[in-house]
């Protein structure tokens, strides 16, 4: 049964059955701001997270910024076609380097270079020069030049991070010694990479701000009961009850079946359905079955009651037909519809009425994340 907050009721960690009551997270997990600072190191410092695109960055020196929780980071093409991820830290006096720089607009330099000492990096993050000052004592009365030590390039290096792809996409992992990208993605890397991604680029971002935690959101996404009241005018040409909700380690895959056949160059992936991934923590891949291209959201939390969610979507033309445009705006009022429920959801979370709410037996998958979060809190 849903426990309510009124002092008696104790609420649980979620249990592994998806049929017991306390099924789902406790409510504070979605509202108390020291949450929001643990998940930080024990969920967005731990997985892999996504980074970005690799066609926005096709040529050696090509880089964007990323912020996942407080770690900035710079993503860059490297000189021999890699793609390398450094903290956007300069190894002098921790000053940031590079300003923020959207995916959709990236920079491109021959070297990476701190403006406030002029400390030089290569696109592998070594350390390739410093100004004079650094190499004399002219300045200094008390110290001869000859006593002045050399600045190894090697241990004044960037401090890089981590960095994995599934086909086109750039993940990035914070922890010393983190598991594999492959064996977080299991066999959803195996699925898409035998897909042609590289093959689309980046037509549209979408950008909003959402009042509510970004498990909320992620939960909303897990599933599709809501779909029948909420949905109407996208669930007409589906057929919900012939879907399948499919869980895996880190990631779930919702198949949605449509009504009539669709033809099939109006997808990338062979099956006659829509596919979304839900990609631990905060990443989705859509696959739409209408549409000969694909999407992915970045669910990117603020604070413990908003998180920014970035919606690309990629076509084989970055110009967009007028079919594309208005398949844009069919799953902008997707978003829009979406984001009315989980902020009025939070907005019943923030009232600390509920302790711990209840799952039904068809949310196996927001059980799922439920369960991933609990075992990240419990590291």
């Amino acid at each position: 049964m849903t426990r309510w907050n009124n002092g008696r009721d104790e609420v649980e960690p979620v249990s592994p059955d998806i049929t017991d009551e306390t099924n789902a997270l406790p409510a504070r997990y979605f509202t108390d701001p020291d949450v929001h600072e643990m998940e930080k190191e024990n969920v967005f410092g731990r997985y892999w997270v996504y980074a970005g695109h690799a066609n926005c960055i096709p040529e050696p020196g090509d880089h964007f910024t990323r912020t996942i929780g407080d770690r900035e980071i710079i993503v860059v093409r490297t000189h021999d076609g890699d793609i390398e991820a450094f903290y956007n830290v300069c190894a002098h006096r921790g000053s940031a380097m590079v300003e923020e720089t959207p995916m959709t607009d990236p920079g491109n330099a021959s070297r990476i270079q701190c403006p406030y000492h002029l400390w030089t990096y290569d696109l592998e993050g070594e350390l390739a020069s410093t100004p004079k000052s650094f190499e004399d004592a002219r300045l200094n009365p008390d110290l001869a030049d000859e006593d002045v030590s050399p600045v190894d390039p090697d241990e004044n290096a960037l401090m890089s991070v981590h960095t994995d792809r599934i086909g086109p996409f750039v993940f990035v992992n914070f922890d010393e010694e983190p598991m594999s990208l492959a064996e977080q993605a299991g066999t959803m890397k195996t699925e898409l990479e035998s897909l042609p991604l590289e093959e689309y680029h980046l037509a549209r971002r979408i950008v909003s701000e959402v009042k509510c935690n970004w498990k909320v959101f992620a939960g909303n996404y897990s599933e599709c009961d809501h779909c029948q009241a909420n949905h109407q005018d996208w669930v007409k040409d589906l057929e919900l009850l012939d879907s399948e909700l499919e869980v895996n380690d880190y990631h779930w895959i919702l198949h949605y079946k449509h009504g009539e056949d669709v033809e099939d160059e109006m997808r990338i992936h062979e099956e006659h359905e829509a596919k979304f991934y839900y990609f631990w923590p905060n990443f989705t891949v859509n696959m739409y079955g209408t549409a000969d291209g694909y999407g992915t959201y970045i669910i990117d939390p603020i604070d413990e009651g908003r998180f920014q969610l970035v919606a690309d979507y990629y076509f084989r033309d970055p110009d967009l037909t007028e079919e594309e445009e208005t398949f844009i705006r069919t799953s902008r009022q997707l978003q829009e519809e979406d984001i009315e429920l989980v902020e009025r959801q939070q907005r019943g979370l923030d009232s600390g009425a509920i302790a711990q709410a209840r799952l039904g037996p068809n949310e196996h998958t927001v059980h799922r994340l439920h369960r991933l979060a609990q075992e990240a809190y419990e590291a």
